[in-house]
C-alpha cells in the first residue's frame, strides 16, 4: 500500500514541480492525492479534501466523471493516437465541427495546453499580416496584469513580474495597456465609466502604432493570475470596435474562462457590439479564440485555436511556405478530443449553463458572511467564479491560507492577498456552506 510518506519523500526525489520552490516542500510537503470523486481529492489515508479550485481551473464536472470515463474507454479501444499531419480522424472532426459552432469561427488548430494556444494564436497573427503584404505588423499588445502562458512567446505579452522578469532577456518586447480591473477604478466610479476609459487608452496606443500591430490578446472578463481581477464587459466591446477601425486582430485568450466559467459558455458572449446592436450581431467576436484547462473537464492535456474565414484563407495556395507550419506530436489526440466531446455533451444534456446561473446566485448568498468579513476586500463574483482580497495579511500569507484550509478538508491556493474559489459545477450547496465555514475558519485564525 503507497502510504503518504513514501509518495511524499519519492516526489521530493524525483519530480520538479510546476510554480514551486522546491526547497519549500521540505517544510509545507504537497497533498497525496491517491483518487479523486466528484469535487473531492481523496489522500491515501482516505482523507476527503474539496477541490475547491477545480485542480487549476481545469475540472468542470468532478473527478472521476462516469460519462467522459466512459468516452475515453471507448475510444481506446478504436484508435489512440494518429499524427494529424497526412491522417484524420472523427474525434477531431467532430470536436472542430462543434466548436465551430459554438463560437461562430472555424478551423481548430489543435495545441496541448493553454501556453501553446496562445504561441499559436500570435504566430498565426504575425503571419497572416506577412501573407498579406503587411510584415511589419508583428508587434503586441496585452492587458497591464494579464497573463497568457509561460513559454517564451506567451510569457513575452505576460504581464507578471514573477514569471516575466528572470526571462527577460529572451522575450520579444510587447506593450501593456492599462488594465480595466474594477478595484483600480477611482472613488465613485463606476466600472463601466472606469472601462471606457482604459478603452481611451488602449486607443491612444492604437492611434500611433497600429501600423506595426498584429494583435491585441486579452483575457475576456477576468483576469485570473492578477487576482482573479474582473471588469466590465464595455471594455470588449470597445477593444472590437478599436481593433476593427485600426485594422488590428484581437485575440480572446478564454483559455480560464471559457466553458462557462464566467455564466456564459464563452466570456466574449457577454459583451455586446457597440456599433451593430441592430444587425442582428448579439456578442463580440474575436478574430482568434484560444481554448484549453477546462476544455477535456480536466482529464487530458488538450488545447485549440479557432479563427475568421478571412484569416484561414491568408494562409490557403500553393506555396508550403505560405501555410502555417506549426506542429506538435500530439496534435488533436483522438482520447484528449472524446474527452471533450463527452463535456459539451454533459453541458447540452445536462442545460449546465442554465443550472449554473441558479447556483452561482445560492453560492454567492452562501457565501454572504464571508463577503462581511471585516478583513474582506472588494468580494466579487463572475459566473462560477469568486474571489476577494484579504487586509492586514502577513508574510506568506497564501501558504498559511492553504495550509489552514487543508486541515479543514478544503483544497485552495490562494494568488497573493486574494483567495478566489472556482469549484467544479458538480460541487453542491452543502459543500459550499461547508467551504464557506473553512474560509471564515481561515480567516479569523492567528496565523493567516
Amino acid at each position: 500500500m503507497v502510504t503518504d510518506d513514501d509518495l511524499l519523500s519519492r516526489t521530493r526525489a524525483a519530480v520538479w514541480h510546476p510554480c514551486t520552490q522546491m526547497k519549500q516542500l521540505e517544510a509545507n510537503p504537497p497533498l497525496a492525492i491517491a483518487r479523486g470523486e466528484g469535487p473531492w481529492l481523496i489522500d491515501p489515508d482516505g482523507r476527503r479534501y474539496l477541490d475547491a479550485i477545480s485542480s487549476w481551473w481545469v475540472n468542470l464536472f468532478g473527478h472521476c466523471n462516469p460519462r467522459i470515463n466512459a468516452a475515453i474507454t471507448d475510444q481506446l479501444g478504436r484508435i489512440e493516437h494518429v499524427m494529424l499531419a497526412g491522417a484524420t480522424h472523427a474525434p477531431v472532426v467532430d470536436l472542430s465541427e462543434r466548436l465551430a459552432q459554438l463560437t461562430g469561427l472555424g478551423h481548430a488548430f489543435y495545441g496541448s495546453d493553454g501556453s501553446s494556444a496562445t504561441e499559436i494564436a500570435l504566430k498565426m497573427s504575425a503571419h497572416y499580416w506577412r501573407n498579406a503584404g503587411q510584415a511589419e505588423k508583428n508587434e503586441f499588445i496585452s492587458l497591464k496584469n494579464g497573463y497568457h502562458g509561460e513559454t517564451v512567446g506567451a510569457l513575452s505579452v505576460t504581464d507578471i513580474p514573477l514569471f516575466k522578469r528572470t526571462y527577460e532577456p529572451l522575450l520579444r518586447h510587447s506593450v501593456q495597456v492599462p488594465t480595466p480591473d474594477a478595484r483600480l477604478a477611482e472613488p465613485g466610479e463606476s466600472a463601466e465609466a472606469f472601462a471606457l476609459r482604459c478603452a481611451a487608452m488602449l486607443e491612444a496606443h492604437l492611434a500611433e502604432h497600429a501600423a506595426r500591430t498584429a494583435a491585441f490578446i486579452i483575457e475576456p472578463l477576468v483576469q485570473g493570475a492578477a487576482g482573479m481581477a474582473m471588469y466590465h464587459p464595455v471594455y470588449l466591446s470597445r477593444a472590437r470596435e478599436l481593433c476593427d477601425q485600426y485594422g488590428v486582430h484581437l485575440i480572446a485568450d478564454e483559455i480560464a474562462v471559457g466553458f462557462g466559467r464566467t455564466g456564459t459558455m464563452f466570456a466574449c458572449e457577454q459583451a455586446p457590439p457597440l456599433s451593430l446592436a441592430g444587425a442582428g450581431i448579439k456578442t463580440v467576436k474575436p478574430d482568434f479564440i484560444c481554448l484549453s484547462k477546462g476544455i477535456t473537464g480536466g482529464y487530458l492535456p488538450l488545447s485549440a485555436v479557432l479563427t475568421t474565414d478571412a484569416v484561414y484563407a491568408a494562409f490557403y495556395g500553393d506555396a508550403t511556405a505560405q501555410g502555417f507550419l506549426h506542429s506538435h506530436s500530439y496534435t488533436g489526440n483522438p482520447l484528449a478530443c472524446r474527452a471533450a466531446l463527452a463535456v459539451l455533451d454533459i453541458f447540452e444534456s445536462d442545460g449546465i449553463i442554465a443550472a449554473n446561473r441558479e447556483k452561482a446566485a445560492q453560492f454567492t448568498r452562501l457565501l454572504d458572511e464571508v463577503s462581511a468579513h471585516p478583513r474582506v476586500r472588494h468580494f466579487r463574483q463572475c459566473g462560477m467564479i469568486w474571489a476577494f482580497d484579504v487586509a492586514d495579511v502577513q508574510p506568506d500569507f497564501a501558504a498559511h491560507f492553504h495550509r489552514v484550509a487543508l486541515a479543514h478538508g478544503v483544497f485552495i491556493r490562494p494568488i497573493g492577498s486574494t483567495v478566489y474559489v472556482m469549484p467544479p459545477y458538480v460541487t453542491s450547496a452543502d459543500e459550499v456552506r461547508g467551504l464557506a465555514q473553512t474560509l471564515l475558519v481561515c480567516l479569523d485564525h492567528p496565523d493567516v
